[in-house]
């Protein structure tokens, strides 16, 4: 009879945690974005760039909204705003990007379905408009997790993706803060890329702000209204970059991750650290096998790990149950937050809720 009993109140108790499992599950979309973490300063921020960015940023947190409103899944939601972030000159990610040392803008982005764990990640995309769509076609029309370099950009074809010249994604400022780097590190300067537009006089090149120079990785992640989780980053990786140099953005677990059984992450920073911490999956792990709430996980990961070896950046990051949460260790992190029924929330500085 102990035995029965047993396993009728291991049923029941079953049932009950299956429940309020799907109960915890709000019903209700909710996003959060991020446009890059660093040494991000009112300093060197004048009030009409600081303007700029925060309209960005709410421009792309609404289209996202937008799609979560009309009871679209979370994956959509997410192509929806970094799209429009890509676009943005503001961003280190499509036409915002940095260049790498040998004069190219070389783009990664991944994106990653929480109810599925199907992932898809692209790196070093030349031709690409919208990487972002390019890493979701991977996981959705190919059997693969990860492209790279031409065969990215040659599957980007064969999905239908919009394709454009290379110099579509030159931005003067970028390329000015790259000529100021090599210059300083001693290394050789490329020729200017084939199509930007002329060279501006010498007064206009030396007006590249300090804030443009590398930062702008941008990335969301979004619950839907069935309770789905996912994540998406987007970037133009390390300004100056040599050797083909890849970071955590389109590594799925270091970047870039998302599961239904604990939550969805994007990060940015320093992306050799977040590889050797395995960021976005750490934050998912203290979730679902210890128990933390979302914004402890968050801070126990960027503030004392990430810190314990020097690492510097952030992470934005949401649950099933709708808890959402960002957490950063640099002077700044463009970011934004938004669940339904509430108001848009939009940070920059770290002294912002």
């Amino acid at each position: 009879m102990k035995t029965v009993h047993s396993l009728l109140c291991g049923v029941i108790m079953s049932s009950v945690l299956t429940a309020a499992a799907q109960s915890s599950r709000s019903g209700h979309w909710a996003i959060v974005l991020h446009g890059g973490a660093g040494v991000i300063k009112r300093s060197e921020m004048d009030a009409k760039t600081e303007a700029a960015y925060r309209a960005s940023l709410t421009r792309a947190l609404e289209a996202g909204a937008q799609v979560l409103n009309r009871g679209g899944a979370s994956m959509d939601a997410i192509e929806a705003s970094i799209r429009i972030l890509e676009d943005d000159p503001l961003f280190n990610a499509g036409r915002g990007a940095v260049f790498a040392a040998d004069g190219r803008n070389e783009l990664d982005a991944a994106m990653m379905d929480g109810a599925t764990l199907r992932a898809g990640a692209v790196a070093d995309v030349t031709r690409t408009r919208h990487p972002i769509s390019l890493a979701r076609a991977v996981m959705e029309k190919s059997p693969h997790v990860f492209l790279v370099g031409p065969g990215a950009d040659q599957f980007s074809v064969y999905a239908g993706l919009e394709q454009v010249d290379p110099s579509f994604f030159f931005t003067e400022r970028r390329w000015q803060a790259l000529i100021k780097q090599l210059k300083k590190e001693g290394l050789p300067i490329p020729p200017r890329p084939k199509g930007a537009p002329p060279p501006p006089t010498k007064a206009q090149a030396e007006l590249e702000p300090a804030h443009a120079r590398e930062y702008g990785t941008v990335g969301m992640v979004a619950l839907d209204r069935s309770g789905d989780v996912a994540a998406g980053t987007s970037t133009g990786g390390t300004q100056a970059k040599r050797w083909g140099r890849v970071g955590d953005s389109p590594l799925i677990g270091a970047g870039t991750y998302a599961s239904n059984q604990s939550c969805a992450v994007s990060a940015t920073g320093t992306g050799e650290y977040f590889i050797r911490l395995t960021v976005a999956r750490t934050v998912c792990a203290l979730v679902q096998y210890k128990g933390y709430k979302l914004q402890q996980a968050a801070d126990e990961v960027i503030h004392k790990e990430l810190a314990a070896i020097h690492g510097d950046g952030g992470v934005i990051a949401i649950a099933p149950d709708g808890q959402m949460a960002w957490s950063f260790n640099t002077p700044g992190m463009f970011r934004a937050k938004l669940a339904e029924g509430g108001k848009v929330q939009v940070g920059i500085y770290n002294d912002e809720p």
